[in-house]
């Protein structure tokens, strides 16, 4: 997995990047298909009083790039509303794969079944 972090208007502390890392790590343990990621940690400044930190994700799978973006009054939560936004989309890009994969099966044990009831009458 190729991981790569960035930050725009942000100094990456080795706080935020290990927080990041051990994030990914749930991504990793429900897919393990994972090619490459790219993380973008952004501060907007509106005005002095709103700051809006701003966390994005690009994710490569093989056959799928997905992208997440959580926005928050603090990096941390931020980082956490993306990781949970991506995580729905992996589990559901993982369950419709799986789906996928055992409706072929089962179609092709249905004709056997249909043409071994054929050949028995």
């Amino acid at each position: 997995m190729n991981l790569t972090i960035s930050g725009h208007h942000l100094e990456l502390t080795p706080a935020i990047r290990e927080y990041v890392e051990s994030k990914l790590l749930r991504i990793k343990r429900h897919f393990d298909d994972v090619l490459d990621v790219t993380v973008i940690l952004s501060v907007d400044k509106l005005t002095e009083k709103e700051k809006r930190q701003k966390a994005e994700i690009n994710l490569h799978v093989k056959g799928k790039d997905m992208h997440a973006e959580g926005i928050a009054q603090d990096m941390y939560a931020a980082i956490d509303c993306l990781i949970d936004k991506l995580d729905r989309q992996v589990m559901k890009y993982k369950n419709k794969v799986q789906e996928h994969h055992s409706g072929v099966k089962r179609q092709a044990d249905e004709p056997t079944a249909t043409a071994a009831a054929a050949a028995s009458i």
